[in-house]
């Protein structure tokens, strides 16, 4: 996964609409409703989720490797490298969030890493 912080994700703008996702990537393999009223697009290598309204919230795909500008880190190094370089990183339901860098993650689970939109940061903090 190539992350610009609350920007892009790999070529995805978080501008992106759901229509200009499904011109650009096809139908998805599902799409439904999720428990917190987002409409969820899951492609199956990759998972977006919007508001009602259009607003791209979160990208989940799998990430043996997370590229951020020039570095390159490996899923099993993703807590130590938030540790050391994200003093706001903290823990919510089991998924290490990290402001600084816009993304979440669950350690214990195999590579899966979410994107954030730069708005919902204040929505995991408040979990």
């Amino acid at each position: 996964m190539h992350l610009t912080p609350f920007v892009f994700v790999d070529a995805i703008s978080f501008g992106i609409s759901p229509a200009e996702l499904v011109a650009r990537l096809g139908p998805p393999d599902r799409v439904e409703r999720n428990n917190v009223a987002l409409t969820v697009h899951d492609y199956g290598h990759s998972v977006y989720r919007f508001q009602d309204g259009g607003r791209l919230e979160e990208v989940t795909r799998r990430a043996a490797v997370l590229h951020l500008g020039t570095l390159a880190i490996p899923f099993a190094a993703l807590s130590g490298f938030v540790g050391a370089q994200d003093d706001e990183a903290f823990e919510r339901a089991g998924f290490i969030v990290s402001p600084r860098f816009g993304f979440a993650f669950v350690p214990a689970d195999p590579d899966w890493v979410t994107a954030l939109a730069r708005h919902c940061i204040a929505t995991w903090r408040a979990l």
